[in-house]
């Protein structure tokens, strides 16, 4: 056992970083809701959107910039201080390549969103629900077999992303004859696709941390 991990049982509950940890998923989710509502809505209502996308991804990253701050201030942490900041900034790139997508339509002026667009907004939207429970689980490790259940259906969902991306890409050079359009599109969904190869990541991160402490 770790020093750190034999402190942990001598110190007070954590109260400073599972919060934050909580407060950049449950944004984490939002963000990705508002991405899918965007991508469900005509083009006429899609700003708002946006810059409702705009605003969350800037709060997930103030949540990570305290995340930071408290590591440099606390010399107790829950679990290994690489561990929390490995997790912050995973859950951090996942908005960020949220935000790159939503941005991406908004400055190419995306008319039409594709069924593969949709899809993988929708596939990212679980994901990021996934990263919710398994960071809630992460606070007490009670249920090592939850956080591993979890892992698991996020890394299939990942999967599932790169079924969809690939062909995606397929059918826009089979069947667009715009090279504008192929593009835009293949931006998008590069953007979309790499947000959930970073709710892996977060995924990779939630299981090694189960696994040092189960």
């Amino acid at each position: 056992m770790s020093l750190n991990s034999i402190f942990q049982y001598l110190v007070p509950k954590d109260k400073k970083f599972f919060p934050l940890f909580e407060q950049a998923s449950a944004n984490l989710i939002t963000l990705a809701e508002t991405l899918h509502e965007a991508v469900n809505a005509p083009k006429s209502e899609r700003e708002d959107y946006f810059k409702k996308i705009e605003e969350l991804e800037a709060v997930i990253e103030e949540i990570t910039h305290k995340t930071h701050l408290e590591l440099s201030r606390n010399f107790i942490t829950p679990f290994d201080r690489e561990d929390i900041h490995s997790l912050i900034k995973a859950i951090d790139n996942v908005a960020d390549y949220m935000h790159s997508a939503a941005s991406k339509m908004r400055l190419y002026q995306v008319e039409k969103i594709t069924k593969s667009i949709r899809k993988l907004t929708e596939i990212n939207l679980e994901a990021c629900q996934l990263i919710g429970v398994g960071v809630i689980e992460l606070r007490d490790m009670k249920d090592h077999k939850v956080i591993k259940d979890t892992c698991k259906k996020i890394n299939k969902l990942e999967s599932k992303a790169d079924s969809v991306f690939d062909k995606a890409v397929a059918d826009i050079f089979e069947n667009e004859n715009d090279a504008k359009n192929i593009i835009k599109y293949k931006e998008v969904l590069s953007a979309l696709e790499s947000a959930s190869d970073k709710c892996k990541s977060v995924s990779n991160v939630m299981e090694q941390i189960s696994v040092k402490h189960s």
